[in-house]
């Protein structure tokens, strides 16, 4: 039996202040390979938090994160940033694509840190922009695409390097009921594919899409019925 992907163990993360904020209290939660799971909560109910700390963007306070069985724990942040190239994907509300760079470049950029090799990116890149349906529009600038096309450039950029686990925060925030349909659609079809997605959102149309749910409230979570 391979490791989970994600594996969290007893992890706490509190910021300092007066009171200290603890924004998660002893998280435990496993997603294996090829699973697709929500993380449902409202604002202030430390989802970001704990999306940064699957990202390898930031680290718990207490407990362990295990990604792929390996804890990170202890790893210094170079090795981080290698895990966090190599094996995570991130999808964003906002996007997060240069406005004056084309949607080929935009995909090709990504290659850069994430381990793929020089003469496989451009044939990698262009692969990645036919799954999610935009080969029409490789050279185009984000600016001109509709918001919908936007964030399937931002799907192409994160499993360029086949990642182990895409990471998606809110990813219909910004778009309406149409589009978002379509979106959560290619999610679909990733996860038939074989892809692991952790989708965070407050949205429980979006959470019901995951073939599991878990919900976060006050830092706790509790598996959804």
């Amino acid at each position: 039996m391979s490791a989970p992907v994600i594996d969290l163990r007893g992890l706490s993360r509190t910021f300092p202040g007066t009171p200290p904020v603890e924004a998660l209290r002893r998280v435990d939660l496993v997603v294996e390979r090829g699973e697709y799971v929500s993380v449902v909560g409202p604002s202030g109910s430390g989802k970001s938090t704990l999306l940064h700390i699957l990202g390898l963007l930031d680290r718990p306070t207490a407990g362990d994160y295990l990604l792929d069985g390996v804890s990170t724990a202890t790893v210094s942040e170079r090795e981080r940033s290698r895990l966090r190239g190599g094996r995570i994907g991130f999808v964003f509300q906002a996007f997060h694509l240069l406005p004056h760079r084309t949607v080929l470049d935009n995909v090709l950029l990504a290659t850069l840190y994430s381990g793929v090799p020089r003469g496989e990116r451009r044939e990698r890149a262009l692969a990645a922009l036919d799954r999610v349906g935009l080969s029409h529009r490789l050279d185009f600038l984000p600016t001109v695409l509709s918001g919908g096309e936007r964030q399937r450039v931002a799907i192409a950029r994160a499993v360029i390097a086949q990642p182990h686990v895409l990471l998606a925060d809110e990813p219909t925030g910004n778009l309406d009921s149409a589009t978002s349909e379509g979106v959560l659609d290619l999610f679909d079809e990733l996860h038939a594919d074989g892809l692991t997605l952790v989708v965070i959102t407050h949205d429980a149309a979006v959470s019901a899409r995951a073939q599991r749910a878990v919900r976060i409230s006050d830092g706790t979570l509790s598996e959804v019925a």
